[in-house]
């Protein structure tokens, strides 16, 4: 989920965890939980400051294994020992460690129903997980939390009973969005005059709750990417595979390509030729915006295949040339 879903609903827990009568009941306690809870939500995410040395650092590893089974544990007992060291002791620490663990655990989880994916099962897999149920931003999850959260702070509910509903209101949404996901899946190939049996279709969510990208992989490797609007569905672009340019194959050594390939198997390479060299750029299907494919890997090169310049991470096409300074004359 995105940064902000992920604040909420360590605030959201913090409420839930006045279920625990300790917590309820003493004061000191429930701000530990709080802190803990809020830290807890955001912990598994550090690993942003990757951004900080480069993009391509950030996206191989993001998600991956601050997301891990270890990392559960891990974070918990981190976030638990300097609150527990801010506090002087003065709070029961596994009343504190079980709510922080959870809000660690309700993330990790939640980012599985992502398209983005995670790590989560390491180290027994590297393999990414992404279920592609829930948009990273979902309107329904953060506005309902938003709104429990007002009536809490507000002071018209009781947190406990408040808070269970919100949770049991949650759990059934994401049953139900399962079952959407399930139901649409096998309702495309029913849409889709063009299906074959050896075809897989993939649904990914989108901010609209009707709306989804469909991936169709064929037999021979290409993709046909289109959109499904309620009961319609819509090809955009049909037979999208990548380029056998020998370009491809000198992108692939470059770390920012090296990173998109490891990130996702969904990846397709195009290749422009310019007065200068090649333009290669690599796609995600899954990440159909109108018209365009944002989330790039691009390594522009001369003649001989020597880079020139590179970028990965998310661009329109608009922008692409002015950040890679890209010169198409000679």
């Amino acid at each position: 989920m995105d940064t902000g879903t992920h604040i909420v609903m360590g605030l959201s827990l913090a409420g839930l965890a006045h279920i625990d009568p300790l917590v309820a009941t003493t004061p000191s306690l429930a701000i530990a939980v709080t802190i803990g809870t809020v830290l807890a939500s955001q912990a598994p995410d550090l690993d942003s400051v990757l951004r900080l040395k480069n993009n391509a650092v950030y996206i191989r590893n993001h998600r991956g294994i601050s997301h891990s089974i270890p990392f559960l544990l891990i974070w918990t007992v981190l976030i638990t020992a300097v609150i527990a060291l801010l506090f002087r002791g003065d709070v029961n620490i596994p009343h504190l460690a079980l709510w922080t663990g959870i809000a660690v655990c309700v993330h990790v989880f939640s980012d599985l129903f992502n398209t983005y994916g995670t790590q989560a099962f390491r180290p027994f897999t590297e393999r990414w997980v992404s279920w592609n149920i829930i948009h990273i931003f979902d309107p329904f999850i953060f506005g309902t939390h938003i709104a429990a959260l007002l009536l809490w702070v507000l002071g018209m509910l009781d947190p406990a009973p408040l808070f269970i509903t919100l949770y049991c209101l949650t759990i059934v949404y994401y049953i139900w969005r399962t079952l959407v996901h399930l139901f649409k899946t096998a309702e495309v190939a029913q849409l889709d005059p063009l299906h074959k049996e050896d075809d897989i279709y993939y649904l990914i969510p989108t901010v609209l709750l009707y709306q989804w990208n469909v991936v169709k992989l064929q037999a021979d490797g290409s993709y046909t990417i289109g959109v499904m609007n309620r009961h319609h569905l819509q090809w955009k672009h049909q037979s999208v595979t990548s380029s056998q340019h020998e370009a491809v194959e000198h992108s692939k050594n470059h770390p920012n390509v090296q990173a998109l390939l490891y990130f996702t198997s969904f990846a397709v390479a195009d290749v422009e030729e310019i007065d200068k060299g090649y333009i290669v750029r690599w796609i995600d299907v899954r990440y159909l915006h109108r018209t365009q494919y944002p989330f790039v890997a691009v390594v522009v090169m001369d003649k001989h295949f020597t880079l020139i310049s590179s970028y990965i991470g998310w661009l329109s096409e608009d922008k692409m040339n002015d950040r890679l300074s890209i010169d198409y004359s000679s």
